[in-house]
């Protein structure tokens, strides 16, 4: 359970004017647009139902910072970031008009021009339809494609490079699931690695999400297409992000991909634009 509220400049914008106005409620979103609740606009700040004051200064701190977002507790609010020693990145929350991002050293870990995180998770779900039996999450993040897999797989592996970044999304209120559904097994470490443990055939879908090639490059490697054609069962599918189709960095990338996965076994690669990825048969 996340220990406070959890929001951004989303939620906070509009409450000075409504002060101005002299409203005195707002209805407002304690958990970045998950749902809402009825607040008290007073003298001092806003007070949410459960006794929480989030004070004028706190709010003006908040809508000064538009691509975090903030945890209160005690009226305080608090940057969702943290550095880790391990990868030397920062890791923060951005939020955004539906689920916020992950920020890795700046980068979006989702696609937000133009969508938004969850709606881009759904066009990867898409990718890969059905998404049955067991699956395969290469890159947990926030847990989304864990989270959006497990309401019609059997069970789900996710795994993450970096403790830092499940910290970030125990604080996020779009990633509960990923801690309390039982359908849902994370691993920490690299996939590179994580992926040598598993028996052969042992998934029927596998959603390949990786960062950035710049910050994951070994993710993109042949010699780790091999390992995840080794665990595909036969008739299975592979998804995997490859950025915008495009750019020319997207262009460049897809090639390299495309032609690697092939090498590794895969008999079909076909192109997923809307989706920003490939999908591969075995």
């Amino acid at each position: 359970m996340i220990p406070g509220l959890v929001i951004s400049h989303i939620q906070t914008e509009r409450l000075p004017k409504l002060r101005e106005a002299g409203e005195g409620h707002v209805s407002i979103s304690p958990d970045l647009g998950r749902t809402t609740v009825e607040a008290a606009i007073e003298v001092t700040g806003v007070r949410f139902p459960t006794g929480e004051m989030l004070s004028w200064h706190a709010i003006q701190e908040i809508n000064a910072s538009k691509s975090s977002c903030f945890l209160i507790e005690d009226g305080e609010p608090r940057k969702i970031a943290a550095f880790s020693e391990f990868t030397n990145r920062v890791y923060s929350l951005m939020p955004t008009h539906q689920a916020p991002t992950m920020l890795i050293s700046g980068i979006p870990m989702h696609r937000i021009k133009g969508t938004d995180p969850y709606h881009d998770t759904l066009q990867k779900m898409k990718a890969v339809k059905p998404v049955v039996g067991a699956v395969l999450d290469t890159a947990t993040g926030l847990g989304y494609t864990a989270i959006e897999a497990a309401k019609t797989a059997d069970h789900v592996v996710t795994v993450e490079l970096d403790p830092v970044a499940l910290e970030i999304a125990q604080l996020n209120p779009w990633s509960e699931a990923l801690f309390d559904n039982p359908k849902i097994t994370q691993r920490v470490g690299s996939s590179y690695e994580v992926v040598r443990e598993f028996g052969d055939g042992a998934f029927a879908r596998i959603i390949h999400d990786p960062p950035a090639f710049a910050l994951a490059g070994d993710l993109y490697a042949g010699e780790f297409y091999v390992e995840l054609y080794r665990v595909l069962r036969r008739g299975g599918k592979l998804f995997h992000y490859v950025g915008d189709p495009e750019s020319k960095s997207g262009r460049n990338i897809t090639r390299g991909v495309v032609r690697r996965l092939q090498e590794s076994g895969f008999s079909r690669v076909t192109r997923h634009p809307h989706a920003f990825g490939v999908v591969a048969f075995k």
